[in-house]
């Protein structure tokens, strides 16, 4: 059986019986960082052999370990914080082990983007999370249009070094839009700040970094409609029929009534 284990995001108190009875158990345990995860398992006294399982040793250890539940081991995979496999190493073996009707169970627990989703107060009907953002501009800028234009909440990791580029290219693409930068989160200098992207770009910003987007279902324009659709055909060339449509569905209003306006 191969086990999934959330582990803390940031305070060790936030880890479940299950989670350690379970790695108590297991026949060793994979991690992202030895050293890192050694912290925790000696604060619960589990004292299991570690072995390193990384973006750089993933695919080499993968066949091990898939040979070793074959086997009958019993097996337990972690991050450095958090559920396994969002953003961190594991989602191969996953989906091999899928492959290969090898029994895999997951320990839920800690969750960055879904903490972060509940502490910013925005609406939790609708959300994407995508990820790290792209440290490419053009990358970078198509996933933020993307989820400018998301009729709920998009999840985002960033660095703190890049947060504050981000929050000034967000301020020219959506200056209507709100955001959330959640940081630290379940640290002691937790915080969570919110508002449109221009109002953050003074903020001191450091730690770990979660970055919400509420898209345009919510947007209260004071745009008028022909300022719209021209800020919709600069920002993004589009032509005026193309930005014609989008303003209207962005607008939650038929593409005749914006066309006649700005006519």
């Amino acid at each position: 059986m191969l086990y999934l284990v959330a582990t803390p995001i940031g305070n060790l108190a936030d880890f479940t019986f299950r989670a350690v009875e379970t790695l108590k158990s297991v026949d060793y345990i994979l991690c992202e960082d030895t050293r890192h995860s050694g912290v925790l398992l000696k604060h619960y006294g589990i004292e299991k052999p570690l072995k390193s399982f990384h973006k750089f040793s993933e695919k080499k250890l993968e066949e091990m370990v898939l040979q070793d539940l074959k086997e009958g081991k019993e097996i337990a995979l972690i991050s450095d914080a958090g559920t396994p496999g969002i953003s961190d190493p594991g989602q191969q073996l996953i989906e091999q082990c899928r492959q290969q009707s090898l029994p895999v169970t997951s320990l839920p627990g800690p969750c960055a983007p879904i903490v972060a989703l509940s502490l910013s107060g925005f609406e939790m009907d609708r959300f994407q999370f995508l990820g790290f953002l792209s440290k490419k501009v053009s990358e970078r800028k198509s996933s933020l249009i993307d989820a400018l234009f998301y009729p709920g909440v998009s999840i985002f990791f960033e660095s703190p070094q890049r947060i504050h580029q981000t929050l000034k290219e967000i301020a020219e693409l959506g200056p209507e839009h709100e955001v959330a930068v959640v940081r630290e989160i379940t640290k002691v200098y937790e915080e969570c700040l919110k508002g449109k992207a221009a109002d953050l770009l003074d903020s001191d910003i450091r730690g770990e970094v979660v970055l919400l987007i509420r898209g345009y279902a919510k947007v209260e324009f004071t745009l008028t409609p022909v300022e719209h659709v021209q800020q919709l055909q600069e920002e993004f060339g589009l032509s005026k029929h193309e930005a014609i449509k989008l303003a209207a569905d962005l607008r939650g209003t038929s593409k005749k009534k914006i066309y006649t306006e700005t006519i």
